[in-house]
């Protein structure tokens, strides 16, 4: 069940047009820039990985769980267009002091107050935008994990929803890119760690991995963080755009976890723990994919010192375990905080968290509301 930690993602950073518009008094880019590729450029662009796939046909047409095909419904029914139904043309108002503080920890340190306004702006836009990569990032990879699950995973609904969840992270891969295109201009590469968590899912042939470390670890993390960014974010396209995919990224969760629970009981206690355990890797590998080195290396600052302030910035420390607290549950629920497990989640200080509302009740009132689209013709011409 481990996961191989590699150190040699992708590491060329993308810019567009947008980035040189935004940056009228700080530096610019050679417009030509994205054209000069290198041979280890193209390697980058389009990386090849393998999977012994184990894939299912299912003859057997007949609904076995109606809480999966009423939310593969909900799926159909709540389609939304990132082209139509976000206004991109929102002004992004500016942070304050207090609020530079909070994105992050670095406001008090020297390398930070060496910079320039403008550069200490440029920077902050920079931690924003590596954050935004690695939803792009991770959502691609959610793409690729969909549709392996419509292949492997066993039964009818879930091939179905499966099937309506590749669509739905087709649509956010399309949106984050769109956002970073048009309105960061910036786009970094995919996090060593996210990148080697999402190996792991990628070319494990068991169907059941795949669900626990994407639609409980990784889903389960991003929902979290992308609920806190949408609060804080001074965005209002951005504030819009997570809403969309907040509402997909409830359901897949939710998919998991109820599909998940009646699978793991007939498992046997090691069967279980290992997959709790793995659980638990996923876990601690999701936190460290939570540190922007890439940033650091960009502006030149010592890496190791600029890491180890950013995990004790007060903020981030309840942040980074705040993210978790879908997650934790979650595992109760479906039966993976096993004796061994539970030591380790303990050790991460994030126990504290497995009482906590899961996703395995489906709240159908609140999936089921329609959506909130400000930018739409409907909602305009309304």
């Amino acid at each position: 069940m481990a996961v191989r930690f590699t150190d040699q993602a992708p590491r060329t950073l993308h810019y567009t047009q947008a980035y040189n518009d935004s940056n009228s008094d700080w530096e610019k880019l050679d417009p030509e820039l994205d054209m000069k590729i290198s041979e280890q450029t193209v390697e980058e662009l389009a990386e090849i990985f393998r999977t012994p796939l184990t894939g299912t046909y299912n003859w057997d047409y007949q609904v076995q769980d109606d809480r999966i095909k009423k939310l593969y419904n909900l799926g159909k029914q709540l389609n939304w267009n990132a082209d139509f139904d976000i206004d991109w043309k929102q002004e992004v108002r500016q942070l304050s002091e207090d609020e530079i503080a909070f994105v992050h920890p670095f406001h008090d340190y020297d390398e930070y107050l060496a910079l320039s306004a403008q550069a200490q702006e440029n920077f902050t836009k920079h931690m924003h935008t590596w954050t935004i990569s690695q939803f792009l990032h991770g959502e691609q990879g959610a793409l690729l994990v969909a549709s392996q699950l419509i292949s492997c995973a066993p039964t009818f609904n879930a091939k179905l929803y499966a099937s309506s969840q590749a669509f739905d992270e087709a649509r956010h891969v399309e949106v984050f890119n769109k956002y970073l295109d048009e309105r960061a201009g910036l786009r970094y590469p995919v996090n060593n760690a996210l990148k080697s968590l999402l190996d792991k899912i990628l070319t494990d042939e068991r169907w059941d991995l795949k669900f626990i470390g994407m639609q409980i670890v990784i889903e389960g993390l991003a929902l979290s963080a992308f609920q806190a960014i949408k609060a804080i974010t001074p965005d209002p396209s951005l504030s819009d755009l997570l809403g969309l995919v907040i509402r997909d990224e409830s359901r897949h969760v939710t998919f998991g976890v109820n599909y998940l629970e009646e699978f793991i009981k007939t498992l046997t206690e090691e069967e279980k723990n290992e997959r709790a355990m793995f659980a638990y890797e996923a876990c601690l590998i999701s936190r460290e994919r939570l540190v922007p080195t890439d940033v650091f290396e960009y502006w030149g600052w010592n890496q190791d010192m600029a890491r180890e302030l950013f995990l004790k910035g007060n903020v981030f420390a309840d942040f980074r375990k705040l993210l978790f607290t879908r997650v934790v549950p979650n595992l109760k629920r479906i039966g993976l905080l096993t004796p061994e497990a539970r030591l380790k989640f303990e050790e991460m200080d994030i126990l504290q968290y497995e009482n906590m509302a899961n996703d395995g009740d489906i709240d159908w009132a609140d999936l089921s509301r329609p959506l909130d689209i400000k930018g739409s013709p409907e909602a305009s011409s309304g």
